[in-house]
């Protein structure tokens, strides 16, 4: 088994938690590659002095890793979309943040999850991606997202105003803080926030939801994810905010904005009997009696 791991540096000091990984890995003999930032930070603190594999980007792991192992939370998952682009390379998300909607392995039962890996007891978790498309460059090749697409207002003091088609067909013009184009995936961030519906992960939807409209009877709306939405931008700033997933760039209201359904999906991996209904019960507490 070839893995690969990917973690973002939040503290001063390493967690045990990554030798602990790396030591269960090593137990089964796993090939390990550790992306070269978090090697140059936990190695020295490491007490053996096994010298790991490094890497650097998406084309270090193309066809030489089995799985990437993404440690942390939601945010650090996103971060991994860089590292697999189309490769297919199925995603772990290991859990030791907070809320965890896709990093669905806790830390407290790592070696069980990676027996289960060993043994090929898991299942692939197809999620679909938006990619957006501009008139000029914005996030390089790197254009697809696995949560959202937000268009937000660059300064506090006006709404904006973002006028929206369906495949050509002029839907509506939001006049609000910002806009968010959400998928199944994404439905469960930023957009169920702002009132969006919770959407399975299968639906082949998109999910349009405003942020802050200056009109309270516009909703947030389903479109089939085989639609094109296009988005044109207008307000008393030249400048807005384009954000895919945790990604931010300043854009001029001169862009040009369309959003399809990407041509591949991003593959994560769940265990046992791991789902997204158990998923939503547990994170968002539903069914529990809250009377105490």
């Amino acid at each position: 088994m070839k893995v690969a791991i990917y973690s973002r540096i939040t503290s001063p000091e390493p967690d045990p938690f990554f030798e602990k990984v790396l030591m269960i890995l090593e137990n089964i003999g796993a090939d390990i590659f550790i992306h070269k930032p978090l090697n140059d930070f936990i190695v020295p603190s490491l007490l053996n002095n096994t010298v790991y594999k490094t890497f650097h980007d998406h084309t270090d792991l193309k066809g030489n890793v089995d799985f990437l192992f993404s440690i942390g939370g939601d945010g650090t998952l996103l971060d991994t979309l860089d590292f697999v682009r189309d490769t297919g390379i199925p995603i772990v998300g290991i859990n030791t943040g907070r809320l965890g909607f896709l990093a669905g392995v806790h830390k407290d039962n790592i070696m069980a999850a990676i027996e289960s890996l060993d043994k090929g007891h898991y299942s692939l978790d197809k999620r679909a991606l938006l990619r957006l498309e501009t008139s000029i460059d914005l996030f390089g090749k790197v254009n697809y997202g696995l949560n959202e697409l937000t268009i937000h207002k660059a300064e506090t003091s006006s709404m904006m105003s973002i006028h929206t088609y369906l495949n050509g067909e002029y839907l509506n013009t939001y006049w609000a803080d910002g806009l968010i184009i959400a998928t199944p995936t994404g439905s469960t961030g930023y957009s169920l926030s702002c009132g969006g519906p919770i959407m399975m992960p299968q639906s082949e939807n998109f999910v349009i939801t405003p942020i802050a409209p200056h009109n309270l009877n516009v909703r947030p709306i389903v479109v089939s994810d085989k639609s094109v939405i296009t988005l044109e931008l207008e307000g008393r700033s030249q400048y807005f905010m384009a954000s895919l997933d945790s990604r931010s760039v300043t854009i001029p209201s001169t862009v040009q904005l369309a959003v399809r359904k990407e041509t591949f999906c991003i593959n994560l991996i769940r265990i046992n009997n791991d789902n997204f209904l158990k998923t939503i019960r547990e994170k968002l507490s539903w069914g529990k009696d809250s009377r105490n």
